[in-house]
């Protein structure tokens, strides 16, 4: 007798026995050439494959800071829908890139490593070699990079910031120097950990010690935008510099100075950015120049409007006789071919103007990570000495 119990069991046996195939088929029949693609694939003699499988679009291009030039790079179409470009041979570094597919800004879907901006991001890819030692992840002891979330009074909001401890630093009493690393102009605090390589660049420089341990606080320098249409005007990018200034001095160090074990005297601090964060540098430290010993501007200088009002606006610490000696080291680095280079020497004309004494170096390249993690890696030995 055929119990209930077994008929259902025979019903389902039956089922899965007729639809097993059809789903075998089914997968077999929707592998596509995307399944086995890698991108990006580093080759041995350094040049490099981007691919992306898109059988439906009509134009591919990629840009980096692999490029000499803005102009993007035009991919090109197999039989199969995927598209390709080889590049390089590249100097070992770490790049990042962008894909475009018919006008729109599309991420590498092969590659899961990417840098964060404000309002966009970018895929980021590594060619490794000696020129990368030091900035790989190495065997050295490792310090600890925290996503710190703290209140703002500035900007009645919560706000975020990184921050590197020096290995050894959970576990000790010590106190410790701190440096205050300022991002670009379209990125955030996370900006320097990634794809700036910030937190490796320093576990090797004190492994090797070259540098002293250090706190580094790698705070937000992009300030919510008011309500606004247009293009930014001059009113808006000093509003922009007086919150950054008033978050980083009412609100950030503070912040660190309560919670972290540091020392607080100006010859145990120092603050250094690129690019935007280079412009709020010099502000900062032509406005309070007793609170930083160590200065460091990376591809940066005073721009347009603020060009011509910085002899003004700061003329009480430019004519300061004794600002030269507050300051042990005013370090200025910009690339032959950075598009501001035409600002930076604006400054460096007002800084002679004044008696300001500064080291100076000028890099091949652009307005690049590839010469700010050079810099920074530059810089840094250099503090608390």
């Amino acid at each position: 007798m055929i119990t209930l119990h077994s008929s259902r069991s025979f019903l389902l046996l039956l089922f899965a026995s007729l639809v097993a195939p059809l789903a075998m088929a089914q997968m077999q029949q929707q592998r596509t050439p995307n399944d086995t693609l890698k991108s990006p694939k580093v080759l041995d003699d350094k040049r490099v494959m981007l691919q992306i499988y898109a059988p439906k679009a009509t134009e591919v291009t990629v840009g980096g800071d692999f490029l000499s030039t803005p102009k993007p790079l035009s991919l090109t179409k197999n039989d199969q829908g995927v598209w390709s470009v080889m590049i390089g041979p590249l100097k070992p570094d770490y790049y990042s890139y962008t894909l475009m597919v018919d006008g729109v800004r599309t991420m590498d879907p092969k590659n899961p490593v990417i840098k964060q901006g404000i309002s966009s991001l970018e895929n980021m890819m590594a060619v490794t070699g000696p020129e990368t030692a030091f900035e790989d992840n190495r065997a050295v002891p490792h310090g600890e990079v925290r996503e710190v979330w703290y209140s703002s009074n500035t900007l009645g909001m919560m706000r975020r910031m990184h921050v590197y401890t020096p290995p050894g630093y959970e576990k000790g009493t010590t106190k410790y120097p701190v440096f205050y690393l300022l991002h670009g102009g379209g990125d955030d605090d996370s900006g320097w950990n990634t794809i700036g390589r910030s937190g490796f660049i320093l576990d090797n420089l004190i492994a090797a010690g070259k540098a002293k341990p250090m706190i580094v606080v790698m705070p937000n320098g992009s300030m919510p935008l008011p309500p606004s249409t247009g293009m930014p005007n001059p009113q808006m990018m000093n509003q922009m510099r007086d919150l950054f200034s008033s978050e980083l001095l009412k609100d950030v160090m503070p912040n660190v100075e309560k919670n972290y074990r540091t020392l607080t005297s100006a010859e145990n601090r120092a603050i250094a950015g690129l690019s935007m964060g280079g412009f709020q540098t010099l502000d900062v430290t032509l406005t309070r120049p007793e609170l930083f010993n160590y200065v460091g501007v990376f591809s940066s200088g005073f721009f347009g409007a603020t060009a011509d009002e910085a002899d003004t606006k700061y003329a009480k610490v430019l004519n300061d006789p004794n600002f030269n000696k507050g300051k042990k080291l005013f370090w200025v680095s910009i690339g032959k071919d950075d598009f501001v280079m035409e600002a930076n020497k604006k400054t460096l004309a007002l800084l002679d103007k004044h008696n300001i004494k500064y080291q100076y170096k000028e890099s091949s390249g652009g307005h690049t990570w590839v010469n700010w993690r050079q810099y920074l890696n530059e810089y840094t030995p250099m503090l608390f000495k």
